[in-house]
Formats: structure tokens, C-alpha cells, sequence
């Protein structure tokens, strides 16, 4: 679906269903959804703002994107809040938060009498959950029951609300309150913007210091975009109903009338002007031209708020009335059926001559949801065209005055049949003499519509001939559009060689700010684009979305424009409104064909967008693996992959995201991307894959030794995140397995907690807490979850070694733990003056010399839990006073010994006073196993960078002193070799002029 540009604040009354407008509607994604992420993903929220036609609907979602939507036959979207549309329920109260009418949708119990919910009461969870209950989307509609909420799924909303990052939007009008445009302020609360309509607004403090309220949903106003979204409430998403299920948007109105429609009225006057009461009023206006109305026939033009109609008459008069008084006219096989009438097909037939309706407000309501009115078609009312192609909704595409258009059947009329048939002739006048009648009849006589037509049609010799007229003017417009625009649009050489010798202008601007040069980007024509650039025409020209034809070649995919655009020297780099260069419009297209050929002709990878996004960031984002590796192979400097936002994400970040897979295996083999880089909330792309619940990115980073340990602002690791969002019972859901290590060891979700037993990074349970002094398994809220995970910490205590080499050392520290007399009992006993542990308590009186270093035992002491904390054992050993007090935890606390009170000056841990060896350091990430940093590749990195500014600030002839001379070509120079050069060392251009620089 093509994304578009949001339309003007004003809807089309025309297109109201006969309960309720649905324009301001929150919505989210729905079941027949299949348009990727333009909402951002699941469960992000979207304004309703106006109805394209019955079928499309256009969503402006929180983010900044608009689209059109289908709302009938199959449903993109559901509707989560209708509050903001002001639909309420009269005479109905929230039994929980006491709202007095309800707004939105109502929620009755089904099983409580008299028992109403809200939508966020419902969505809350407020009430018995195991309780069903009736959906009544607007007031005295019908009622949907629904599941119990206790078994449905429920998602969380995301979008504008309190906590989220925002900028101006589409409809912003509040000049520079926000401190500018592109300044970022945060949502502290949703409100109501007014009392008719609840939750349309967010209040917003700006960077700058300044708060104000601001449109979300009011009357389908957009007026923030989401730069950070946060989280809202939570949804049952099944339970919401459909955009467009039960009518909105629809062009029926009451009575089953719809724009378009013949309709009459056939009551008594008395009856009218007694039912016109609260409907528009009955006027003097209407009596008087009662003949032009009671009694005739009219057309619906509109349908309005109130759901009364609006009928246009002949005599160029409307007037509004109350439904009761119409009557539909059956205009049967007529020109004037109904748009979807069966009969349509066989009304027409391509070849057909057809006349285009004269009126332009009834064709402007015809063509609502039929092809759309556009001011081009002005010059088409009361034409005669031929009819090219009849669609699968019976819509007609005409060729008429040089053009073709899309029209409603209901907007033409039949004149001539595709045999030669006059309709109605039945004198047997034949085809050419109707038609030498007929367009005598529309000889316009303007010269510029001769041209233009002419030019658009490709006939050189007329366009020459009408040039040597004196009133001809060669730039002259015709329908929007001169003879130059029309001709390159269509490829015509010859014609554009004709205007070229009358000394056309190449830089005429259609209502777009479009250029012949774009047209002929347009119309996939490089070989006008070659003559118009020999003509002399920018190649650079912006039209009024700042689009260069560059944009617009790769945009339309085509790959001949976008050569010779570059071979011609089109500038690769130039940004639209919104920011984007041609390069990141081809990898939004996947065009890596167009990435190639921009690349090679030095596009600029660096360049950021409106939001921010440089070309690695843009492919990152979209998913674009074939895009990301051509642009790694081609980066001009290594450290541009860890570039950062001004959010401080880094394209590993937004793969991570997002999870790109294949874009993040790409971002760390090949482009050795910094895996442990933290963004503006110190959260590494590790953080976001654990959160965003993304196991294979989980693994990837893990695997490839990103560092396990780091913290966000609030102090969690990623550990912290993967205990806070999964229970022991997913586990078993996801794996019917026994054994609680396999688990762990197979389960995705859980392969970070495996990687940090098993991998280079110690991390400990207990010790890493974060700001709020919780550790991983505080958050943990399954207590057999935290058993498993404590078991395979003691399992996996020797952190940096292998698993074959862990298990043979778990093998060894159980032989040192057990009794070497009896091999029962655990060691327990420690022998002084030697320090060593050999034997259990039992077995310790009858050893009379050390086991270990054979020196006799003076003294034996038993080896007891710590005097500290009464938790552990006693295990660590300190020196010189002998004692053992104190368990690992609470010896690292202590200066002095707790029994004797001497000063601690060496510790020993119990395994080395049984015989074996201290436990290996733990392997810090990003270092070797000699300890040092390997520090080669930051230092490659360094010097590169070093090496580029010196390319970029020394001057490029003797490299030797500092560039202080600006040619106009861009490139520059020392001052002392700028004015010995007569063209530029970098591009050749001559030099036209030296600028100083201060």
C-alpha cells in the first residue's frame, strides 16, 4: 500500500455512515492486515481522519505515516477508542469509574444485570473477567457478545502516550510553541480536548520549558508525531470491532440513500414543512421554488452530520432534508444507476463514445470513491470522450480532450455505441456526422489547449504550426500543464526539438513546482532527459515536495532515468521535504540495483533524514539485507556503522529492534559493529532484543561475546529483563521437557541466562542489582524459575572454561570436598598451624599429621555457618590470624577478622585449603586471554579517522598547510596554492572565484 500524504482538515460530509462519523477513531491494526509495519507494528495506534471513499479509509497513525485502508470486504483496522468521534450513550454509567454518559463503545454484562462497562473499565480489567459480555459500538445498535476476557489474548497499545518523545505533526498550527520546528517535547498525560469528545488530546511539555494541549483524534487531527512512543493501556484484541463492519465510512444514509442517488419528493406540502422541523427547516426560499423542487427530480450531493440529505435540483438550487421526505427514483438501465448497478456492464463497452456530465458539483460528489476529482479534469465537463477500459467495479477510464481520466458510469452519458450506433437516432444518422455536430459544439478556440494537446499527442507538425501563429505562446498552460511538460512526459523528441527552437522555457513549473525534466522522470524517458539537459535544463530542479527527478526516477523504479540522470551529472545526494536522499528512497524501494549505481556515484551515506535516520539506519530499520551489505561494502569510513541518532541508536540498535536478523549478522561480521554501544537510556542492542523478546538477535550478540554485564539508566542488565519478562510455566508451554538444565540450556528465550553460565562474563545472581537494589531474581516471579536458575549458577561456577573442561573440573572440586579418610562425610574440620582441610569432624581425631603438608596437627576447629549472616557455611580462610568465620559474600565486607578482631591482610577461599587450586579471574568482554585490551582494530579505526580529517582540513596540493580557500565548485585549498590554481585539483572545474575562509 503507497503511503500518502495526509489531506486537509476538512471531511467529506458525503461519506458518513448512519450512526456514527468514525472520523478520530483510535485504531490499531486489524485481521486482514498486510501492510508490514507502516503502524509501527502490533498494537501501535492510529487516528481515524477522514473517508476516501465506502471502501478506503485514511489513517494518520502515530508515528507520522498516513495511508489509505480498506474498511469493507476486507478490514485493516479496528477500532480500540471511539471516544474522541463524541459517540456517547444517553441515559448509561460506568458502574466502575462512574462515567456519566458512556463515550466510545458500551460494554454490558451479560450475566449482571444492568451492569456497564466503559472501554477502559473493559480493557482494565475491571468486573469478573470470567463474565461475558454484549460489545454496543454506538447507541440502540446491535449487540456482539463476546468472550470471556479470561481466555482472550490481550496487547498492549503503543503510541502517544504519557511518557512519549513527540514533535510537531501533520496538522500542526500552533506556530512555535514547541520552540521550532523539529523541537521534541514529552506527553505527561491524555485529555480531553473537549467535553464532546474525551481522550482526543495530549498535554505535552516541551523541551523549551512551554506546556500546552494538543489535538490526538479531535475531529481526525494529528497534531503530535511520535519520535519515542510509550506504552498505554492494554487491549483484548479479538473483542474490538472492525473499522468499517458495520458501516463507517459507508455511503448509505438513512433509508438506504446514497450520493448519487435520483431521489423525489412525493408527500404533501403540509406533510414536508411538518417533517422538514429539526432537518433544515422549511424557508420562503423553498416554497417559492417549490416548482423546481416538490415534484422533481434531484440528486444526493450529500449526506451531513445529522444524517440528512442534501439534494441538488436543475435549476442549480439545494436544499437539505429529513430523510422520510425522499423517495428513491428506480432509474433502471438509465446513464444515472447507481455505480455498482449490474446493468453498468452492459451499458457500456469499450470504444464506446461517452459525454462527460457538465455539472461540476455533482460530478465532484460522483466521483467520490470512483477515481477522485481532480481540477485537471475541469476541461473535460460536457466533452465527448471514448471509453478505454471498464474496470471491475463497472468505473470507466475515458480518453477524452488528449487525456484519460477515471469516472463514475453515473457521470457519463452514452452516445454513440463502439459499432457506430447513435444512441437514439433512428433516422440512421451515422457515426462521423454526430460527431461533426457534437464537437462543434466544444472548438474551444484557445490556442494554449491546441498546443498542449497537440505536444501531448506527439504531432510536431501541428505543435510548428501553431507556434508560427503570433497569439501562440510556447510556454502558454493548458489544464495545468505546457506543451514542454507534456511532450516529456510522453517521449516525444520531435516535439520537444520544435518547442526547444522556439525558445521554450525548461524551468516551468506545474501546480507539483514540477519540470519538463520531472515529467519526463515521470514518463521513464532518459533520452528527453538527455535533450532537455542539452538544452539547458537543471537537473537539480526541486518541485514543491523538494523532490529532485532523481528522487522521482527511483521512487517510479526506473532504472534508465536514474543512469542517465547520474552519468549527466545529477548532484546523488539532494534531500526532499522530508529529508530523504535518493538512497534512502531505493532502499525503501529494495532497488539494489539503483543503491549500486548511487553509491557508485559517491551518494553520502551519512546524510540523516527528518528523523533522523542516515542510510546504514534506514536499511536497518526497513530490514533490507541485500541494502545493508552493499552499503557496508562501499562505506568511505569504517566508524560510520556506529553512527548514532540523536536518540543515541545505532543501526545495530534498530536491527535489534525490529529483529532484522540477517541485517544484524550483517552489521557484526561485516561491518564490525560495536555490539556493546548504549543509546541515550544506556541501552545496548542486547537490551532491546532480550525486551523485545527477539531470541535469534539474542543469540547472535551473545555468541559473537558482547559484553553481558552493562546496565541501562535504570540499572538493569539484560538478565534483569529476559527474568522480568518470562516464567518457568512459558517454558514448559514452549518445551514438555524433565529435565530443568535442558530446559534452560534448549530454551530460546532463556539463551542469554545459558550464555552467562557458560560464556566469558561472570554474572552473579546476587551481586548485580539494579537501582531499585533488586536483582535478576527479585524480578523473577516464578520461585521454581529461581531454584533452576540458582542450581545452574552452582553447576556453572568456574565462568570462561569449556563445558567438557567444567564438568572434569566439577569432578575435581567434588574429590577435594569429600572426606579424604572416609569419603562419606564433606571436610568440615580445619588442622592448625597448617591451615589445611582434609576430614569430616568424625574423622579429624584420629588424623595426627596433615594429610596434605604432613605436618602434625596441633588443633582442630570445626568449621561452622558464617557469624555474619547465618546463612552459608563459613569459607574463606583469613590470614595471618587462621580463623574461619565468614562465608564469600560477607568476607569481602570485613577489614578485620570478626572473631579476633585482627586486621585481615590475605584471604584464602575454602577450595585452596582443601589442596586445590584458586579459581581462575574471570575473563572481562572485550579483552584477551592474556589479559590486554585488543585494542588493534580501535586503533585502526583512530588512525583512519585521524588520517580522514586531515584529508578533509589539509590543503590537497601541498598537503602540508590548512585549507583556508573555498572554490565554487565546492573543493578548496591553502591559500598559498588557491591562487596559483586556474581550475580546481579535485574535479577540474575552472576557478571561478576564491571565497576566504576566517
Amino acid at each position: 500500500m503507497d503511503t500518502v500524504a495526509a489531506s486537509s482538515n476538512t471531511t467529506t460530509r458525503g461519506v458518513r455512515m448512519n450512526v456514527m462519523d468514525g472520523v478520530g477513531a483510535r485504531v490499531v491494526r486489524g485481521p486482514d492486515w498486510k501492510w508490514g509495519k507502516q503502524d509501527g507494528g502490533e498494537g501501535h495506534v492510529g487516528t481515524v481522519r477522514n473517508f476516501e471513499s465506502p471502501e478506503e479509509v485514511v489513517v494518520v497513525w502515530d508515528n507520522g505515516t498516513a495511508a489509505n485502508y480498506r474498511c469493507a470486504g476486507a478490514y485493516d483496522l479496528r477500532m480500540m477508542d471511539t471516544a474522541p468521534t463524541g459517540i456517547k450513550h444517553e441515559g448509561t454509567m460506568c458502574d466502575t469509574c462512574r462515567q456519566q454518559p458512556i463515550f466510545g463503545i458500551r460494554w454490558k454484562c451479560a450475566e449482571c444485570p444492568n451492569y456497564d462497562l466503559c472501554s477502559v473499565c473493559y480493557h482494565g480489567d475491571k468486573h469478573n473477567l470470567r463474565h461475558r459480555f454484549y460489545r454496543i459500538t454506538v447507541p440502540g445498535g446491535e449487540r456482539v457478545l463476546m468472550e470471556p476476557r479470561r481466555k482472550s489474548k490481550k496487547i498492549t497499545s503503543r503510541g502517544i502516550f504519557p511518557g512519549a518523545r513527540v514533535v510537531r505533526g501533520v496538522d500542526w498550527q500552533w506556530e512555535d510553541q514547541d520552540g521550532g520546528n523539529g523541537r521534541r517535547g514529552k506527553v505527561t498525560e491524555i485529555q480531553d480536548w473537549s467535553a464532546a469528545s474525551p481522550r482526543s488530546a495530549a498535554h505535552v511539555l516541551w523541551d523549551n520549558g512551554a506546556k500546552n494541549l494538543y489535538r490526538v483524534g479531535f475531529e481526525g487531527m494529528a497534531d503530535l508525531k511520535v519520535v519515542n512512543d510509550a506504552k498505554g493501556g492494554s487491549f483484548y484484541r479479538d473483542h474490538l470491532p472492525l473499522l468499517g463492519e458495520q458501516g463507517p465510512g459507508g455511503r448509505s444514509g438513512p433509508c438506504g440513500l446514497a450520493i448519487g442517488d435520483q431521489v423525489n419528493v412525493d408527500l404533501d406540502l403540509e406533510i414536508v414543512q411538518s417533517l422538514q422541523h429539526g432537518h433544515g427547516g422549511w424557508t420562503d426560499g423553498m416554497f417559492e421554488a417549490s416548482e423546481n423542487c416538490l415534484g422533481t427530480t434531484g440528486t444526493v450531493v450529500g449526506i451531513d452530520e445529522d444524517h440528512d440529505i442534501v439534494v441538488s435540483y436543475p435549476s442549480g438550487n439545494r436544499w437539505t432534508f429529513n430523510p422520510a421526505v425522499l423517495t428513491k427514483v428506480n432509474t433502471g438501465s438509465t446513464s444515472t444507476s447507481a455505480p455498482n448497478d449490474t446493468n453498468t456492464a452492459t451499458q457500456f463497452a469499450v470504444g464506446d463514445l461517452v459525454q462527460i456530465c457538465s455539472d461540476t458539483e455533482r460530478i465532484k460528489a460522483l466521483q467520490r470513491g470512483h477515481g477522485e476529482w481532480a481540477e485537471a479534469m475541469m476541461p473535460t465537463l460536457g466533452k465527448i470522450g471514448r471509453v478505454q477500459q471498464i474496470y471491475h467495479d463497472n468505473d470507466l477510464k475515458v480518453e477524452v480532450c488528449g487525456t484519460s481520466w477515471t469516472y463514475n458510469p453515473s457521470a457519463v452519458t452514452k452516445v454513440a455505441s463502439a459499432d457506430g450506433a447513435a444512441i437514439g437516432c433512428s433516422s440512421g444518422e451515422r457515426l462521423s456526422a454526430l460527431l461533426k455536430k457534437l464537437f462543434e459544439t466544444h472548438v474551444s478556440g484557445d490556442v494554449n489547449e491546441e498546443l498542449v494537446k497537440a505536444a501531448a499527442n506527439g504531432d510536431s507538425g501541428k505543435v510548428d504550426e501553431i507556434l508560427q501563429r503570433p497569439e501562440s505562446d510556447v510556454n502558454g498552460v493548458f489544464a495545468g500543464h505546457t506543451a514542454l511538460q507534456a511532450a516529456s512526459q510522453n517521449g516525444h523528441i520531435e516535439v520537444i526539438k520544435v518547442l526547444i527552437k522556439h525558445s521554450v522555457n525548461m524551468e516551468v513549473e506545474d501546480k507539483d513546482g514540477d519540470r519538463a525534466v520531472h515529467h519526463a522522470a515521470f514518463g521513464d524517458e532518459p533520452a528527453v532527459i538527455e535533450m532537455l539537459h542539452r538544452g539547458g535544463a537543471d537537473l537539480n530542479a526541486r518541485n514543491k515536495r523538494r523532490q529532485t527527478p532523481l528522487h522521482i526516477g527511483v521512487n517510479k523504479g526506473h532504472i534508465g532515468v536514474v543512469r542517465t540522470l547520474l552519468d549527466l551529472g545529477s548532484h546523488p545526494s539532494l534531500q526532499d521535504s522530508e529529508g530523504d536522499t535518493a538512497l534512502h528512497d531505493a532502499i525503501s524501494k529494495k532497488r539494489d540495483d539503483m543503491i549500486s549505481l548511487l553509491l557508485e556515484h559517491s551518494a553520502d551515506i551519512t546524510i540523516t533524514n527528518n528523523n533522523g535516520f542516515n542510510a546504514l539506519h534506514h536499511a536497518a530499520l526497513r530490514g533490507n539485507p541485500s541494502a545493508m551489505r552493499i552499503l557496508l561494502c562501499k562505506l568511505p569510513r569504517p566508524w560510520i556503522v556506529d553512527e548514532k541518532k540523536d536518540d543515541g541508536y545505532t543501526a545495530l540498535h534498530l536491527a535489534s529492534l525490529n529483529n532484522h536478523v540477517e541485517v544484524a549478522e550483517l552489521l557484526v561480521h561485516q561491518g564490525k559493529a560495536n555490539m556493546d554501544i548504549q543509546n541515550v537510556n544506556l541501552q545496548t542492542p542486547l537490551h532491546l532484543a532480550v525486551e523485545r523478546q527477539h531470541t535469534q538477535i539474542v543469540r547472535l550478540l551473545v555468541r559473537e561475546g558482547c559484553n553481558l554485564n552493562l546496565a541501562d539508566k535504570d540499572g538493569d542488565t539484560a538478565l534483569h529483563e529476559a527474568l522480568r519478562h518470562h516464567t518457568l510455566s512459558q517454558l514448559r508451554q514452549l518445551q514438555d521437557m524433565q529435565d530443568v538444565g535442558k530446559v534452560v540450556q534448549h530454551q530460546q528465550i532463556f539463551y542469554l541466562t545459558i550464555a552467562a553460565f557458560n560464556h566469558v562474563v561472570i554474572l552473579d545472581f546476587r551481586a548485580d542489582r539494579n537501582k531499585k537494589g533488586q536483582t535478576p531474581l527479585d524480578l523473577c516471579p516464578d520461585p521454581n524459575l529461581c531454584k533452576a536458575l540458582a542450581k545452574c549458577h552452582k553447576e556453572r561456577n568456574s565462568p570462561g572454561i569449556t563445558a567438557p573442561n567444567a564438568a572434569i573440573i566439577r569432578n575435581d572440586q567434588e574429590s577435594l570436598e569429600e572426606c579424604m579418610v572416609c569419603s562419606d562425610m564433606k571436610r568440615d574440620t580445619l588442622f592448625g598451624p597448617c591451615c589445611h582441610i582434609c576430614t569430616c569432624s568424625l574423622c579429624s581425631p584420629r588424623v595426627k599429621k596433615c594429610l596434605i603438608c604432613k605436618e602434625p596437627v596441633q588443633s582442630r576447629t570445626k568449621i561452622e555457618e558464617c557469624v555474619v549472616c547465618s546463612d552459608k557455611q563459613a569459607s574463606v580462610l583469613f590470614k595471618p590470624c587462621g580463623h574461619m568465620c565468614a562465608c564469600d559474600g560477607c568476607a569481602n565486607l570485613m577489614k578485620k577478622c570478626v572473631q579476633c578482631r585482627a586486621s585481615i591482610e590475605k584471604t584464602l577461599p575454602f577450595i585452596v585449603c582443601c589442596g586445590g587450586n584458586p579459581p581462575p579471574e574471570p575473563q572481562k568482554p572485550g579483552f584477551m586471554n592474556n589479559g590486554s585490551r585488543d585494542v588493534s582494530r580501535d586503533i585502526q579505526k583512530l588512525q583512519q579517522q585521524l588520517q580522514d580529517i586531515k584529508d578533509q582540513t589539509c590543503c590537497p596540493v601541498c598537503m602540508d598547510r590548512l585549507k583556508n580557500m573555498i572554490f565554487l565548485c565546492g573543493h578548496g585549498a591553502c591559500q598559498l596554492c588557491g591562487d596559483r590554481l586556474n581550475e580546481c585539483p579535485i574535479c577540474r572545474k575552472s576557478v571561478e572565484k576564491r571565497i576566504l575562509l576566517y
